[in-house]
């Protein structure tokens, strides 16, 4: 296991700086995604309840992370946040939901992740921001990239019914969904 596996002592906790707020009752708009699996996903036309967790990348083993990854409030903590969805998967999927990953890392990118943690559910890339902008969701820049905020909606029919943000620590966050789908 790498690094990435675990989180940190003493990570900074993110404050919630109202980003999200406007977000509960908002409809998921029409923007097709590439999955790490080639097909394109809409996500506003899932009929299923839907898991949304956007994260803002994830560590790849020999590549370091930014410069100062850890003092970033929220920044660390993807692969454990994407583990626990894994490890969830079966309960999330009996409680009627599906699970999508986003980042604005490239599909491939998102591949290898999605091998090497063996994810069994789809991660999308939303490259261009597409997504990200129409929903106005919170970014932040270091070395140059512009990443998402870790930030989770909960939709029905294309409707956010609920947001978790900020999720901290990010190995929480799929128990935070099955509360809320309970």
């Amino acid at each position: 296991m790498s690094s990435y596996d675990r989180l940190p002592d003493n990570l900074p906790r993110p404050v919630d700086d109202g980003a999200c707020d406007h977000l509960i009752g908002m409809y998921l708009p029409t923007i097709t995604l590439t999955a790490t699996d080639g097909s394109s996903v809409t996500l506003s036309s899932q009929l299923k309840k839907t898991v949304i967790y956007c994260y803002p990348m994830t560590g790849k083993p020999g590549v370091p992370l930014p410069d100062g990854w850890d003092e970033i409030p929220g920044a660390r903590g993807c692969t454990p946040q994407s583990c626990s969805f894994r490890d969830h998967h079966a309960e999330l999927s009996l409680l009627g939901s599906d699970v999508f990953g986003v980042s604005t890392q490239t599909t491939e990118y998102q591949q290898e992740m999605v091998e090497r943690l063996h994810l069994p559910f789809l991660v999308l890339s939303d490259v261009n921001f597409e997504f990200c902008e129409a929903m106005r969701l919170p970014t932040f820049e270091v070395n140059d990239m512009r990443l998402v905020k870790r930030v989770t909606l909960i939709a029905d029919k294309g409707k956010v019914i609920s947001i978790h943000y900020p999720v901290f620590p990010s190995d929480s966050d799929a128990s935070w969904v099955i509360n809320q789908l309970s």
